[in-house]
């Protein structure tokens, strides 16, 4: 987030978050599954050209939905390099590859799911594998928070925002739900019980909900490492907001930083020896970078704004972290290179772009896109800086999201 106020009555210091409207979404009950409206898909950037076909209108439908979605395709029906075929085959689905002129397929394949839907996404990354050598993400999912009851709620998604469910039903407040690594479990922010911000861990299969951290003060930020076996935080119940890291399961929790300053937004790096977050040390928000164990941290030169916040580090490219940052009035996604010492803007959006969420392939990012009474997910791709949105107006206020890996 970039910059909340959450604060218990004895706390004097505020850390930085956003402070973003949330709506209403579709869904009509907690757990519901249905699909978030007709996607608003814009892409003009041109890519590789091919021609998507599936057997059925629903097939084809969702097919071309999703590649619409990536940047390193056009699809068309003039002089395809590749035509990709999507076929039913028992419980799964069929994709099949083939390049113009070649004698035999790229890829034939049966791709199985946990629903006729699932398989299709699947099998289209099976597609975008052979076409690339570059890992597909439209088996991705999503948690996200959204309005449909007068109080934020956390719901997860496919990546086209279809299989909407519900997770949450806690009537209060909740903010940055972030994924384990197998998906079985959200960490995420809420006001639930006691009023004030503590962490809870959400079982995505029988939907327990159980306090994970609600020390006194602030209690945010919560992330998982790669591993599944630590998570980073923010908690400021000695008095300042600091980083801090746990165990899975909420023990063995200690104190990383320790200044006057306010940090907020760890994210491990993909090994899990490094976090990076960000801190107001230089008199206001940009990015450091400090061993998970703990130890001297170091400040990210970006060189590109003022306010450098909500960084993550991509798994898939460890050279890469996305972060907000402001532009002018308003706020834009970059990404600063490691190997290169640079950050470069990779957003142009008319509105705010916010709180980015690298998708698998370590090209695409998932981020919010936030202008009066609006809020809604796009899709962005880093390289030829196409963005795509997911959310139409039917799907209401929707923001903060987080990726699953699909692998």
């Amino acid at each position: 987030m970039l910059i909340q106020l959450f604060a218990r009555l004895n706390v004097s210091s505020f850390f930085f978050a956003a402070l973003l409207a949330l709506g209403v979404l579709a869904p009509s009950q907690a757990n519901a599954q249905t699909d978030l409206g007709a996607l608003d898909l814009r892409y003009d950037l041109k890519n590789t050209p091919i021609l998507v076909q599936g057997s059925t209108a629903e097939m084809n439908k969702l097919a071309n939905d999703a590649f619409a979605l990536h940047g390193a395709f056009r699809r068309t029906s003039q002089n395809p390099t590749f035509t990709v075929n999507f076929a039913p085959a028992g419980a799964g689905v069929q994709v099949t590859v083939n390049r113009a002129g070649g004698a035999s397929p790229v890829v034939s394949q049966v791709v199985s799911g946990n629903s006729p839907r699932n398989a299709l996404l699947k099998a289209a990354d099976v597609a975008v594998k052979a076409m690339t050598g570059k890992p597909g993400f439209f088996a991705s999912r999503l948690a996200f928070i959204g309005e449909r009851t007068g109080k934020p709620e956390v719901y997860v998604s496919d990546i086209l925002l279809g299989e909407v469910r519900q997770v949450t039903n806690d009537k209060a407040l909740a903010r940055t739900p972030r994924w384990s690594p197998d998906g079985q479990r959200l960490i995420y922010t809420s006001y639930f019980k006691t009023g004030f911000p503590d962490l809870f861990v959400m079982d995505l299969g029988s939907l327990q909900r159980n306090t994970f951290v609600s020390f006194k003060g602030t209690n945010s930020g919560g992330r998982f490492s790669a591993d599944g076996k630590n998570v980073a935080m923010v908690l400021s119940g000695e008095g300042n907001p600091e980083i801090y890291v746990g165990n899975a399961q909420g023990r063995q929790i200690t104190r990383k930083t320790r200044t006057t300053a306010i940090e907020s937004g760890p994210c491990f790096s993909p090994d899990g020896s490094q976090l990076v977050f960000c801190s107001d040390a230089a008199g206001g928000p940009q990015l450091y970078v400090m061993p998970a164990a703990g130890g001297q941290a170091r400040r990210l030169p970006t060189r590109i704004s003022g306010y450098c916040a909500e960084p993550d580090w991509s798994k898939a490219d460890p050279t890469r972290i996305a972060f907000s940052m402001r532009s002018g009035k308003g706020f834009q996604i970059a990404v600063y290179d490691l190997s290169k010492g640079i950050a470069e803007q990779v957003s142009k959006q008319p509105a705010d772009a916010v709180e980015p969420s690298w998708l698998a392939d370590g090209r695409h990012i998932v981020f919010s896109s936030r202008s009066a009474g609006a809020s809604s997910l796009w899709i962005l791709d880093t390289v030829n800086k196409k963005a795509t949105q997911l959310s139409g107006a039917s799907a209401g206020k929707i923001s903060q999201a987080s990726v699953l890996d699909p692998r």
